[in-house]
């Protein structure tokens, strides 16, 4: 390495050229990659979809679901199932172990699912699918005094036009129903006509069909027989002959039936600002840009505006392009501000050209780093931005070191080329193994298990690669400028605003000389004076900062609470309700809307912060539940209204302030079982989610969660408790009689007559356009709204003799299950709750909950309880950072003791990494934060950045033992030789940060604890640099002496005594 020092000073051009490379390279590959606001982290889950249309929850669990579970138990790396039967749907999702191959374990899944040939023969064909993260851009809300098929054709045609924009991956169109033709018969007219639904059925199937019939060749060609009759229209169908008489005549199905060309049977809409709706939904699977998506839609949507009917708006909203714009906007800001301050301090400590050659380290670390950015599969994200932001001070640390130095020689009277040698070679140990250590420390962010280490392991990998190339530029390039810079003589004649500059300049860099040789010398004297004091009431600092976590004057949670810029009221009714009683409700939820949005822009002058609101029946638009997982799983008992704000950049009245008015105002929902108010930006799941299992019955485990939901609602902060238990609608179970036996009737044939009668039979399925229509044969709409109509129902023999429903069937009311949760093939009933994290946080309550746990178990003995949501993934990260934190202070000490060449320094080095994390607690405490994940995150990574200072310390004083001189006066000189790099290191470090530290926009949030650990904790750490480690020096040669003196039993000289 000295070789290629020297090579690279003396050769100017070459330095020049590399970092041209660096400059030009990473500009270019900037403007090519793509920007994200977060980046796309895949779960590793596989998803296994089987619908089963008609069926209650208990027959799909029993019919679908545990079929699905045994089939896929014991594949290779499955870590756990997670099952949700529902009606008409099963949805099993596999999790796969962390880093191995999803592809693998899906093609194996779907080879055992493809093997069950045991499913209802009514039920769909089951989906295999990797669960992949689509990205959202923005969505587009068409909204006007439509009809239903009107607004879907709109939709259609918009869906498709912005399919085929460049950079769109895909486009979804949401609240519309799919189209549907029902074929609905009366029970009289079966009797009338002495036919049954089955005939229908089987005549609509014999006459509407295309059938190839071959080919004839003939002498001149081969000409291809075709037999066409499929029915497409509604007078398609109504002219189907379903009856021969004996006289000729024929029966069509228009006579006996009537044929809708309609929608599904099911309660979907939505509204858009008042107005009808349905809304496209625009969405990123692959690697596209989504700036360029949204600018292909914005431009799309202008002339489509203009050929809309009268009334009729296409609104773009949701917009996650213009924040992500903002957001990088107003972080590229903040890092600028960073650096400024950076070079600010520089260029007051230090000379003006030796400043800027030292802070342009910092642009060029970046650009080299953006160069590599396709390699390691990075993109231009909010969070790689905040890394920036992060080791923004960080990466002048072994500038400033290597510049110092050069500095040191050249005062000396070395010539500059020769300065700029010798002063790197003389520090570029220590900065080589500074700059690693860093490194080492970033390394367990990017290691995290589960999701987190793969969303956050962003940071720690453009912290590794920025960390790389400042290291490069440090010691090739930046000895090339200082050899060959300008340097500024004092006996120059400069105009009047440089010799101001320099005086003030000077006044700094002599203040900070005269503190290190003065201030700084006598408390050093007075440390090693009284060392062990000095250890004792460092120690004592330690303890008194631990008992502060302990006794919760300074709080943990895992994860602090981030609101978006939409306020969502969720809305749960009971199962089965009507449709009209959920309106009822979702416009009580409105009219409380509209009056808080009125109040708002009388409070607050100037614009409204509201931008839109929405609403929706049938699913929930904002934020997926279990119970809208997979297709067909919505239904009118689901609702949603939004209100979408403002960036919060733009308003200073906060979301969960709107939250609170918007639930006061709300009031009581009737019927309502869960009203939700939430406006969470992104979280690691539910604050308080604990699953029950264990109980022998679904039924228990109901009774044991509404024990828990009574005592967690007793808890202070806790709020908006509720459990995955929902009563379903009520069940008319029926079961044949034995009297009916001998006429040949099975419980067979009772279900599918009553199956045909009132979900109906799909007689067929045809291609209509790009709409895939199903064909049903059923009673009319009026018939099955009553139960009046099963006992007026008649049941055919195979001999076609009707018998009245209730003569040979047994019809018992009850009351099913809304849906069957099961995790790991048992079933489970899971407990969530929200958390008021200002009055106290998930950890308290959930140790709350665990010491009242025996309580319950004493009412339900085989009762067991695991948690889900926040405190699952705190758990699964846990074990992840300890472990990480582990390897990473065994490799620091490793890379710490190679160039010390000592197994005991390194060991006074890391003394101070506690001291790092107690300024990093103590900083929380100073900007009022609570002990977050994130903190954590920031306390791993401190590790590796306050043992640089002491390094170069130790190097310093081992090296003045070497030139000869006394252990006393080689620590005193060093420790005040390196006061100065390590005041301007810390004090970069520091400035550095701040602007991140102060950051309110939603996606910097949650990294602002890691701004404040890092910042305090470099800051307290290096004041302990300063002191412990001289200190800790001596005192290591003092056990040393006393070890010699015990072993010789003679008195030895060679420590000196603690006055010198």
């Amino acid at each position: 390495m000295t070789g290629a020092i020297s090579w690279f000073v003396r050769n100017p051009v070459a330095a020049n050229l590399m970092m041209t490379v660096m400059v030009v390279g990473g500009f270019f590959t900037l403007i090519q990659l793509t920007q994200e606001e977060f980046p796309a982290i895949d779960p590793e889950a596989v998803q296994i979809v089987v619908e089963y249309r008609g069926a209650s929850p208990a027959e799909v669990e029993e019919s679908i679901c545990i079929r699905v579970e045994e089939a896929i138990k014991g594949t290779p790396d499955l870590d756990r199932i997670s099952t949700m039967a529902s009606e008409g749907i099963c949805v099993v999702t596999a999790e796969i172990l962390v880093g191995a191959d999803v592809t693998a374990a899906a093609t194996e899944i779907e080879n055992r699912i493809d093997a069950i040939d045991t499913f209802p023969a009514d039920s769909e064909r089951p989906l295999v699918s990797k669960v992949e993260v689509r990205r959202p851009v923005l969505r587009v809300a068409l909204s006007g005094p439509l009809t239903e098929h009107e607004l879907k054709r709109l939709g259609q045609r918009a869906r498709d036009e912005i399919a085929n924009l460049p950079g769109v991956s895909q486009v979804v169109l949401q609240y519309d129903r799919d189209y549907e033709v029902s074929i609905e018969v009366s029970e009289a007219t079966l009797r009338r006509h002495g036919i049954d639904l089955n005939h229908v059925a089987e005549a609509v199937r014999s006459f509407s069909l295309d059938l190839p019939g071959g080919s004839v060749k003939t002498g001149g060609g081969e000409i291809l027989l075709r037999a066409k009759g499929q029915a497409y229209q509604q007078s398609d169908f109504e002219d189907i002959v379903v009856l021969t008489r004996p006289d000729g005549t024929l029966l069509r199905l228009s006579e006996i039936a009537k044929v809708i060309d309609g929608f599904e049977d099911t309660e979907l809409r939505g509204q858009f600002n008042g107005d009808p709706s349905v809304v496209i939904k625009v969405q990123l699977i692959g690697e596209e840009d989504a700036l360029e998506a949204a600018a292909a839609v914005k431009e799309w949507v202008v002339p489509f505006r203009q050929s809309l009917p009268k009334g009729v708006s296409a609104t773009i909203f949701n917009d996650d392009s213009l924040e992500l714009v903002v957001r990088l906007d107003v972080l590229v800001r903040n890092g600028r501000t960073g650096l400024a301050l950076v070079f600010v301090v520089l260029a007051l400590f230090l000379r003006f050209r030796l400043a800027m050659w030292v802070a342009a380290g910092v642009p060029i670390a970046f650009a080299g780093a953006l160069l590599f950015f396709p390699v390691f599969g990075l993109t231009i994200s909010t969070l790689t931005v905040i890394a920036f932001i992060i080791v923004l001070g960080i990466l002048v640390d072994d500038a400033i070191v290597i510049g110092e130095s050069v500095h040191s020689r050249e005062v000396e009277g070395m010539p500059q080329i020769e300065a700029a040698i010798r002063g790197t070679q003389d520090v570029f140990v220590p900065v080589i193994f500074g700059v690693l250590t860093s490194v080492t420390a970033f390394m367990p962010i990017i290691l995290l298990p589960g999701r987190m280490g793969g969303f956050f392991g962003t940071v720690g990998k453009t912290a590794i690669v920025c960390l790389a190339f400042s290291l490069l530029e440090a010691l090739l390039i930046l000895p090339s400028h200082l050899a060959h810079r300008k340097l500024e003589r004092t006996t120059d004649n400069p105009n009047g605003l440089s010799a101001k500059w320099r005086r003030i300049q000077g006044r700094f860099a002599n203040g900070l000389d005269k503190i290190a040789k003065v201030n700084y010398a006598r408390a050093l004297e007075t440390a090693i004076d009284f060392r062990y004091a000095t250890v004792a009431a460092a120690v004592a600092v330690l303890i008194l900062t631990a008992a502060m976590v302990t006794t919760g004057r300074i709080r943990f949670q895992f994860f602090p609470e981030v609101a978006g810029d939409i306020a969502y009221a969720t809305l749960t009714m009971p199962r089965g309700i009507p449709l009209e009683r959920t309106e009822v409700a979702v416009a009580q939820i409105q009219a409380a809307a509209d009056q808080l949005i009125a109040a708002l822009d009388e409070e607050i002058p100037g614009p409204s912060i509201v931008v839109h609101t929405f609403s929706s029946i049938g699913e929930q638009l904002g934020r997926p539940v279990p119970e809208d997982s997979g297709p067909g799983a919505g239904g009118a008992h689901l609702a949603e209204v939004g209100i979408e704000l403002i960036s919060s950049l733009e308003r200073d009245f906060q979301t969960q302030d709107v939250l609170d008015r918007w639930r006061d105002l709300t009031g009581p929902v009737p019927d309502a079982i869960e009203v939700d108010f939430t406006s969470d930006a992104f979280g690691a799941g539910e604050a308080i989610q604990i699953e029950l299992y264990g109980s022998e019955t679904i039924e228990e485990l109901a009774m044991a969660a509404n024990t828990v939901k009574r005592q967690l609602a007793t808890y202070a902060g806790v709020r908006d408790v509720a459990d995955s238990f929902r009563a379903g609608k009520q069940e008319v179970q029926l079961s044949i009689r034995e009297n009916a036996l001998p006429l040949g009737l099975t419980q067979a044939d009772l279900a599918l007559q009553v199956r045909q009668a009132f979900y109906g039979e799909e007689v067929q399925r045809m291609q209509r356009g790009r709409d895939d229509v199903r064909v049903m044969v059923r009673y009319p709409e009026a018939e099955r709204r009553s139960l009046g109509s099963l006992e007026d129902m008649r049941i055919r023999t195979r001999d076609g003799v009707e018998v009245p429903f209730s003569a040979v069937a047994e019809a018992k009311v009850t009351r099913g299950f809304a849906n069957i949760q099961r995790t790991d093939r048992q079933r489970i009933v899971t407990v969530t709750a929200n958390v008021d994290r200002v009055e106290t946080t998930p950890v308290i309550i959930l140790d709350q909950f665990e010491a009242w746990f025996p309580e319950l178990s004493e009412r339900f003995p085989n009762l067991q309880y695991r948690y889900g949501g926040e405190a699952r993934e705190q758990s699964s990260t846990a074990s992840g950072i300890v472990t990480g934190l582990g390897m990473a202070l065994l490799v620091i000490y490793v890379l710490l003791a190679i160039p010390l060449k000592s197994y005991a320094q390194p060991l006074i080095i890391m003394s101070v990494i506690p001291f790092g994390m107690v300024g990093a607690l103590l900083g929380h405490k100073i900007m009022g934060w609570d002990i977050v994940f994130f903190s954590v995150l920031g306390i791993v990574a401190l590790t590796g950045v306050v043992v640089n200072g002491s390094l170069v310390m130790v190097h310093t004083i081992n090296a003045r033992r070497a030139g000869g001189l006394s252990i006393g006066d080689s620590v005193r000189s060093a420790a005040i030789a390196r006061f100065r790099p390590i005041a301007l290191t810390t004090a970069t470090t520091f400035l550095g940060l701040v602007p991140l530290m102060f950051e309110a926009s939603v996606p910097a949030v949650p990294l602002v604890p890691m701004a404040i650990a890092l910042s305090y904790g470099v800051l307290y750490a290096s004041v302990m640099t300063l002191f412990l480690v001289p200190v800790g020096y001596l005192i290591v040669d003092d056990i040393r002496a006393a070890i010699a003196q015990g072993s010789s039993g003679s008195t030895s000289n060679t420590s000196i005594s603690p006055g010198v």
